[in-house]
């Protein structure tokens, strides 16, 4: 009879130590929207903040301003609401290369780095092809740091505004994250 209530009482402990293993374990989940702002012709005010360090060498077809192979290092601000105005939530930094020779498609490779609010200190690294003239972009999250350590998900991309004089463009991104 000891030994019945022995072996009970180890099996308790070893489904007690397991439940919390997977606890500890699950994922939580984040979705939050931010905005990126784009600037790449500065203008009163509003410091370029993308900037073409390679000049492609083929035009794109439609399109005066940009070539195959350009390439823009950025430190785009992110902000909570879409105005450039609205409080300073976190940067973009990283680069975009336009990387299609038929059709205007970038690739993104950028930290998205929180510098204030809920996420401070925290940042998500995507890195995708971007096709900029579609409504909405999925692009995936390949990792993170800080509360986003370890972050799987993707960002939902879509054009809020955008100037084709000045090529600046303004981002709403919604973030759908697993930690």
């Amino acid at each position: 009879m000891a030994n019945d209530k022995h072996a009970t009482q180890l099996l308790l402990a070893f489904i007690s130590l397991a439940l919390a293993a997977l606890v500890d374990g699950a994922s939580t989940t984040a979705q939050f929207r931010f905005y990126m702002h784009d600037t790449v012709t500065a203008s009163a005010g509003s410091p370029a903040t993308a900037v073409r360090v390679v000049r492609g060498a083929a035009p794109l077809p439609g399109d005066p301003v940009n070539r195959f192979g350009d390439l823009y290092v950025i430190d785009d601000p992110l902000t909570e609401g879409p105005s450039a105005a609205s409080p300073v939530v976190g940067r973009a930094q990283g680069f975009y290369l336009f990387a299609s020779r038929s059709d205007p498609a970038l690739l993104l490779c950028a930290d998205m780095v929180f510098t204030s609010g809920k996420h401070n200190g925290s940042a998500v690294a995507v890195l995708a092809r971007d096709a900029i003239l579609d409504d909405v972009r999925e692009l995936p999250v390949i990792g993170g740091t800080g509360g986003f350590r370890g972050a799987a998900g993707y960002g939902l991309l879509r054009t809020h505004a955008f100037n084709a004089s000045t090529n600046n463009a303004v981002l709403r991104i919604d973030m759908h994250l697993s930690v």
